[in-house]
């Protein structure tokens, strides 16, 4: 693809340029579908600069594919405040749905960020952002003792089956996966939250399967017939919610 040839920046204007090519990359990502087509080459001629006016913004590639990946992350925490609202074990369940739908909606972003090994020191800015709004929503539902425990090891529990399953769905696009994802995600959810809640109330020592699951069919009777009804018990909302 040909690009017309950009007239040379003026004093002051870097940032303008640094706009420009984070969009030419963007472009390309969103156009390809792979972060194999952002080049630092193609980059710079998709915004009509030289290769060299690119490394002056950015060290080498990896710079620019993480910080034009990035740019999607403002949106993700953006996504989880809107769901921090109400019942905070429910807005658990929502921010987990909601978290998997942003991975896959952004799934080159969401591939290079969180499903490749770090190569720096220290945690990964989006790993980072990630745990955080994870631990916010954990730690509300502590507070109510829907869950109890550490918030952050709790949450690290959570994000790991919920990142789990968007990265198979990602990584392994021709799986026979279920037609209907979303009830694959809420099912993720679901075992992931009540699991989770379950957990530190459970003896050390369970009793044989039998006996187990009498117990727990009683268990979700009662639930069942209370007037919080059974979606309480498995973070569930009307579909879309």
């Amino acid at each position: 693809m040909t690009s017309m040839r950009r007239v040379r920046a003026r004093r002051g204007e870097g940032g303008l340029l640094r706009e420009e090519i984070l969009r030419a990359a963007e472009d390309l990502l969103t156009e390809s579908g792979s972060e194999d087509a952002l080049t630092l080459r193609a980059v710079a001629q998709r915004a009509g600069v030289s290769t060299p006016s690119v490394y002056l913004h950015f060290a080498d590639r990896e710079a620019l594919l993480e910080t034009v990946c990035l740019r999607v992350w403002d949106e993700f925490g953006r996504m989880f405040r809107e769901n921090l609202t109400g019942d905070p074990f429910l807005a658990l369940g929502r921010c987990a749905r909601a978290y998997a739908r942003f991975a896959l909606a952004h799934p080159v972003q969401y591939r290079v960020l969180m499903m490749r090994p770090a190569t720096g020191q220290g945690v990964p800015p989006a790993a980072a952002e990630c745990i955080r709004h994870m631990v916010d929503a954990v730690a509300a539902c502590v507070v109510v003792r829907v869950l109890e425990g550490d918030p952050e090891e709790l949450a690290l529990g959570l994000w790991s089956a919920v990142h789990g399953c968007v990265s198979l769905l990602i990584a392994q696009p021709s799986f026979p996966w279920p037609e209907d994802r979303e009830a694959l995600i809420d099912r993720v959810v679901r075992i992931a939250g009540v699991g989770t809640a379950l957990l530190t109330r459970l003896p050390d020592t369970l009793p044989p399967s039998g006996v187990l699951a009498d117990e727990l069919d009683g268990f979700g009777a009662r639930l069942a017939g209370g007037p919080a009804g059974s979606s309480a018990v498995g973070m569930e909302e009307p579909r879309g919610a």
